[in-house]
């Protein structure tokens, strides 16, 4: 008995022999080429699904959208983030703020906001060994931090290296 299955492009029905199943053919209609499924045997069980949880599915709504809403919040903040409070006279800083820093100033740079960049780097410059190591950590990261994610990676590299020579110069 011939295999019946649908082309994924046009979707009109094909028939194909029992031997081609597994293989790939051309789609007589429209020459899109196709996947020939395995002829169903008579030994296999059926797969037995189960519905899918509305309930599930709607909690799973709603963490993506507040996701998306604190990503867009983050691209979208234009301020410096506030001075870290230092140690004693020696410029200690939490490493988590000047990631903020750096993350805020390559996100400027791509925007062409130049006055808030030179803000930024200004305030790295404050914590240039710390910023250096970071920056130096994004350059060698195979992923880029999802704020920075939209950003080609060439780019991205660019932005970080010249960063980098602002910051030591």
């Amino acid at each position: 008995m011939p295999i019946s299955f649908h082309c994924e492009c046009c979707k009109q029905k094909i028939k194909a022999p029992d031997a081609a199943g597994g293989k790939w053919g051309s789609c007589p209609y429209c020459k899109h080429r196709c996947y020939i499924p395995l002829p169903k045997s008579d030994d296999e069980p059926e797969l037995k699904l189960a519905p899918i949880d509305e309930g599930e599915e709607t909690k799973i709504g709603m963490m993506m959208n507040q996701t998306y809403a604190l990503t867009r919040e983050l691209l979208h903040e234009k301020d410096v983030p506030a001075e870290p409070a230092g140690i004693g006279g020696d410029k200690a800083v939490d490493e988590k703020a000047v990631i903020k820093m750096c993350i805020l100033y390559l996100r400027q740079m791509a925007d062409a906001e130049l006055d808030g960049a030179e803000k930024s780097i200004a305030k790295m410059k404050i914590y240039k060994r710390t910023a250096l190591r970071v920056l130096s950590s994004m350059a060698r990261a195979e992923k880029p931090e999802p704020e920075l994610s939209d950003i080609p990676d060439k780019i991205l590299q660019g932005l970080i290296h010249d960063a980098e020579a602002k910051l030591s110069s």
